[in-house]
């Protein structure tokens, strides 16, 4: 089966994912969940990679499902039944894995993104878009609501911009999903790859045992109430108070030096 997922490791700490499938707008096909959920276990469990950035060929940066293959499965005997379940268990899997890799994720989109390719996008730690992007959920024009997109949606956007977008199905462009906060920011396209790449060695320049326990304790802490929060992270920060890095970091700020992580 052809290879649709570029890997390269553009420094020593930065890889880069290319989702490489023109031909069907870089759809979240089986082949392609299973490639970006292999290989982002592979990375996660490699102790050189800091960062990682998820781009894409061409002018769709990810369509979503594969409608083709949805559609071949209704002739199934259970009229594709299983398929689709097993399908939207291992896209959420897949968007799930995003979240809790110990490593951060950031969203290089360069074209359009929808329903589950926006979901791709909201599950990223960061996002960075050209002006010419655009994003949307349209599953409600085709009578399948975006409800497993609307999860990571949901997470990362106001309810009311959430909504909107659920409910319409409308293209947003790139000022708007910044102003929603689907995106960080937008940049234009010839900048794009410079943007992301300073990014990515700005936080691959920091103490990874720190921004590890830090990324794992943002999401935690959302799920939990004010005070709960409170309490997990003031745990959290005395147990990394007393980590080598911390030490050094805070030995470094106050004798005015640059700080060699461990």
């Amino acid at each position: 089966m052809q290879e649709t997922l570029k890997v390269e490791k553009v420094t020593e700490s930065i890889v880069r994912l290319t989702m490489d499938d023109e031909k069907t707008g870089n759809a979240l096909s089986d082949h392609m969940i299973s490639l970006l959920s292999t290989t982002i276990k592979e990375v996660s469990d490699d102790k050189s990679i800091k960062v990682i950035v998820i781009a894409a060929t061409g002018k769709i940066f990810c369509s979503g499902h594969n409608l083709k293959e949805i559609t071949a499965a209704r002739k199934n005997n259970d009229q594709g039944e299983r398929y689709f379940l097993d399908l939207f268990k291992s896209c959420s899997a897949l968007m799930q894995s995003i979240v809790y890799c110990p490593k951060p994720v950031i969203a290089e989109i360069d074209g359009v993104a929808t329903a589950a390719g926006c979901q791709l996008v909201a599950s990223c730690d960061l996002a960075i878009a050209s002006d010419s992007s655009s994003f949307a959920t349209p599953g409600v024009n085709l009578g399948l609501f975006c409800s497993t997109p609307m999860v990571a949606l949901s997470r990362n956007v106001k309810k009311k911009d959430a909504m909107k977008m659920l409910l319409t199905g409308d293209m947003i462009d790139s000022s708007e999903a910044k102003r929603i906060s689907l995106i960080n920011d937008h940049v234009p396209s010839k900048n794009l790859s410079t943007e992301v790449m300073q990014l990515a060695n700005k936080i691959a320049s920091k103490s990874m045992q720190t921004v590890k326990i830090g990324k794992s304790a943002f999401y935690k802490q959302s799920e939990l109430s004010l005070s709960e929060a409170y309490k997990y992270t003031s745990e959290i920060m005395a147990e990394n108070t007393m980590n080598a890095d911390a030490k050094e970091g805070i030995s470094s700020f106050l004798e005015k030096r640059d700080p060699k992580w461990e």
